[in-house]
């Protein structure tokens, strides 16, 4: 009975990996790529298999990171497009097929690791194709470089500060994990790259939707009985923003249905491991004397376990960037604490109620974020302006190609962490700090 157990669930996970179930989530969904032929097997009339298994991940910096093959002649075409002349089974071409309601796309951001920009697509549904460009972002660097301060700054810094520890510490497994793992992304053909910037780190789990998933269902638990709000809109804010971004990871291309899945069900198996501590997290970081040089050491250690798993990639960097920005702001929330700074509201006026909008207070959060925001922006360019020379100096390399050099962990770690421990110890203790300055808090 076991056993049978057993192999039904290892059915149903190799059934649910299958990059062809992707790919036709993409052509449901409007998403296009003008694939070359397929070669036939010799002496068999028959084409090669349109889904093909895992591959190993793309270290090469001249291979392409396409719509086509890894590895093969036809990824450098453009999706089978090149020169938009592609033969079609009725002799007509690519370009003359495309209608008007159809747009052509490329990735936004060119792969991290290899430096490919990708190749063009074909969107047959527009709507869809930003709903989920929208959604993917929501896991993305930038959007917690403005989601975190603007929840800090004007609505409960208690609850951002948080959500940063959750956040670090949600990244730091998953993307542990996925270099333990080590599964590649799915296969294309048949799946069209949609997005091409993650496309050299392994997959298993999607950090995206793990990351997708902790932060609004952190966010839900932190906040009802804080604040005042029906529970079922809550949870369904949590709900929906946590499937748009499983869902745009699949219509990305990136993750197969099971990497989805895994990770929404890794993330809320950590958030159920957090839940009870993060209190008590919170309140050692502002209270305890040892507190910063235990944030440093267990901070520092982790991102050189993270480093150790596997060669340099976008996962290392991004967990270590996750590490020092929640370094950063657990020593920022230490000196807010000691020097009496931001101070959180007692527990007697809880639960908190949302004030009335009004004109100023609409245009107050505004300035502070965007004057916030630009500190952060700022400090950020500066430290990466700075601090990747001095490394390179301090260990005598050339500092002549940055993705190169960054590649050496001696380099990468102490980067990473430098420049986001000052970004998240800026956001949550120097910003704010010139608010008061500014009359602004």
């Amino acid at each position: 009975m076991a056993n049978d157990f057993v192999k039904t669930f290892v059915q149903v996970c190799k059934n649910l990996q299958d990059p062809c179930h992707v790919a036709r989530f993409q052509q449901l969904c409007g998403v296009k790529g003008t694939f070359p032929n397929k070669p036939t097997k010799p002496g068999s009339g028959q084409s090669e298999q349109d889904c093909p298994g895992l591959r190993k991940r793309v270290q090469n910096s001249d291979a392409s990171v396409g719509n086509g093959a890894a590895g093969d002649a036809t990824s450098a075409q453009v999706n089978g497009m090149q020169g938009d002349n592609t033969a079609r089974p009725d002799g007509a071409s690519a370009a003359a097929v495309v209608d008007s309601d159809t747009a052509r796309a490329k990735p936004l951001r060119r792969n991290s690791l290899t430096g490919d920009v990708g190749q063009e697509f074909l969107i047959h549904n527009k709507f869809l194709f930003y709903l989920f460009t929208f959604g993917t972002e929501l896991g993305n660097e930038m959007f917690f470089i403005v989601f975190f301060p603007y929840l800090f700054w004007n609505i409960d810094a208690l609850v951002s500060r948080r959500l940063i520890v959750v956040w670090a510490w949600n990244l730091f497994v998953g993307q542990s994990t996925k270099d333990m793992i080590r599964w590649s992304r799915p296969a294309s053909p048949p799946v069209v790259k949609v997005e091409v910037f993650y496309n050299s780190e392994y997959s298993m789990p999607s950090t995206h939707a793990m990351t997708g998933t902790a932060i609004p269902f952190c966010l839900f638990m932190l906040t009802y009985g804080r604040w005042e709000y029906p529970f079922l809109f809550g949870l369904s804010v949590a709900l929906s923003w946590s499937v748009l971004v499983c869902v745009s990871r699949v219509y990305m291309g990136m993750h197969s249905i099971l990497e989805v899945i895994t990770g929404f069900l890794y993330s809320l198996l950590i958030l159920a491991f957090f839940q009870p501590i993060l209190e008590k997290i919170d309140n050692f970081y502002m209270t305890d004397h040892y507190a910063p040089l235990v944030i440093i050491v267990s901070h520092v250690s982790l991102g050189l376990v993270a480093f150790s798993l596997d060669s340099w990639s976008t996962s290392r960097g991004d967990t270590a960037q996750a590490l020092g920005t929640g370094a950063g702001a657990a020593l920022a929330t230490y000196v807010n604490h000691q020097l009496g700074l931001l101070l959180d509201p007692p527990l007697s006026s809880l639960p908190l109620t949302f004030p009335p909008l009004s004109t100023s207070m609409v245009l107050l959060s505004l300035l502070r974020f965007a004057i916030g925001v630009a500190v952060i922006l700022v400090t950020r360019m500066i430290m990466k302006a700075v601090t990747i020379p001095f490394l390179c100096q301090l260990f005598g390399l050339s500092s002549d190609d940055v993705r190169q050099v960054r590649q050496h962990m001696k380099v990468e770690l102490p980067y990473r962490y430098i420049v986001y421990s000052v970004v998240g110890f800026s956001c949550v203790s120097v910003v704010p700090l010139l608010f008061r300055i500014l009359n602004l808090a």
